[in-house]
């Protein structure tokens, strides 16, 4: 069940780039008006630092955007990748052009604050589960044109992803199970594309479609706002013959007993849609 996108480190720096790229042309248009009242030969250095205890997540992002300002620029992280920080913590340093760090200043932080969001939130939601079989995996609820940041930053926290679109999975819903003509229908029809998916997974709503899909070959399914004594039940049914997926209604006060019930993968779309921007401020001192 691999991702399309592999996440390796070269991969992760080319995505970074286009990523950076886009949100910095978005920012400068033609140029940034305020960044040139400062004398151009000026030189600073800037210390970004954590205003609250995070998973330090996005450093590829941060800086790509600012060495796609200024290759000059010297950077220096005082808190690596997916290692947690304290409050008031110093993370990064960066040494140069002081327009250079003006005007990279707002994107730079913008990554930082969001994957770090996204990563702290999944490991918060990791921890919950830890001691039993239940993995955090994420969800397609995305924001637009950064799903693979997202999903980076989901991995760093220590969760696991789920399908990356709709073109490298098969993930069959209660419409499509309507519009098919039923269970048994549908995953006939998905074998057909199976070759294509890296897995295919059947969503029920009940124990009588989880043993319908369970006869028809299903291997992987998603259980769907079930109260805790269907899901448990719904394990036991199992046996073991499928991975059991639980979504819908999770939250972090309710994660711990999902995860008792002794499914394989627990779903929640908030880690990557409701996200709280990690608080990071950025402080320039003149050294020339």
């Amino acid at each position: 069940m691999s991702p399309v996108f592999d996440f390796s480190l070269s991969a992760v720096a080319e995505l970074a780039r286009s990523d950076a790229a886009r949100a910095l042309a978005e920012d400068l248009g033609a140029g940034d008006l305020t960044a040139s009242l400062v004398p151009a030969g000026r030189r600073a250095r800037a210390r970004v630092l954590a205003r609250e205890s995070a998973v330090i997540c996005g450093a590829p992002w941060a800086e790509a955007a600012l060495r796609q300002v200024d290759p000059g620029l010297q950077v220096q992280w005082l808190v690596g990748e997916g290692e947690r920080c304290a409050a008031d913590q110093v993370v990064l340093q960066v040494e140069g052009a002081a327009r250079s760090l003006l005007t990279a200043e707002r994107t730079a932080l913008n990554f930082l604050q969001l994957l770090s969001a996204v990563a702290t939130k999944t490991a918060t939601y990791v921890e919950a589960v830890r001691g039993t079989r239940a993995r955090i995996v994420d969800t397609r609820k995305t924001l637009p044109g950064l799903r693979l940041a997202q999903k980076y930053a989901v991995r760093t926290g220590g969760g696991l992803n789920h399908r990356i679109g709709l073109y490298d999975a098969v993930l069959i819903k209660e419409n499509h199970i309507a519009a098919a003509g039923g269970v048994v229908p549908v995953l006939q029809a998905a074998q057909r594309v199976a070759g294509h998916a890296s897995f295919i997974e059947i969503e029920v709503e009940t124990l009588e479609q989880l043993r319908e899909a369970l006869e028809a070959g299903a291997k992987m399914v998603l259980l769907d706002n079930m109260d805790l004594p269907t899901l448990r039940e719904a394990v036991r049914l199992n046996a073991g013959r499928a991975i059991l997926e639980i979504s819908g209604g999770v939250t972090l006060e309710r994660l711990r007993e999902l995860a008792e019930t002794g499914v394989d993968r627990i779903s929640i779309g908030t880690l990557t849609k409701d996200v709280k921007a990690t608080d990071f401020s950025m402080r320039l001192k003149e050294i020339e």
